[in-house]
């Protein structure tokens, strides 16, 4: 769901995109290659300034996650 009132604070320009990015978080979810931290983006179009907003992951994600690496 976009925001529709977002406005880039480094240039003040209004159009954006919107991704999902995945992280390992501890030494053994390293280890097994599990990404069981979630974060969204923004990112402004015109200058390409990013901020990331952790979200929550589901527990089947990351069962899911674990066994396709």
């Amino acid at each position: 769901m976009k925001p529709l009132n977002y406005v880039c604070p480094k240039c003040n320009h209004t159009e954006y995109e919107l991704s999902e990015m995945r992280a390992t978080g501890g030494t053994l979810s390293k280890i097994f290659d599990v990404q069981n931290k979630k974060f969204s983006s923004v990112t402004c179009k015109r200058c390409t300034y990013t901020e990331f907003y952790k979200t929550k992951t589901s527990a089947l994600s990351n069962i899911f996650d674990f066994f396709t690496s």
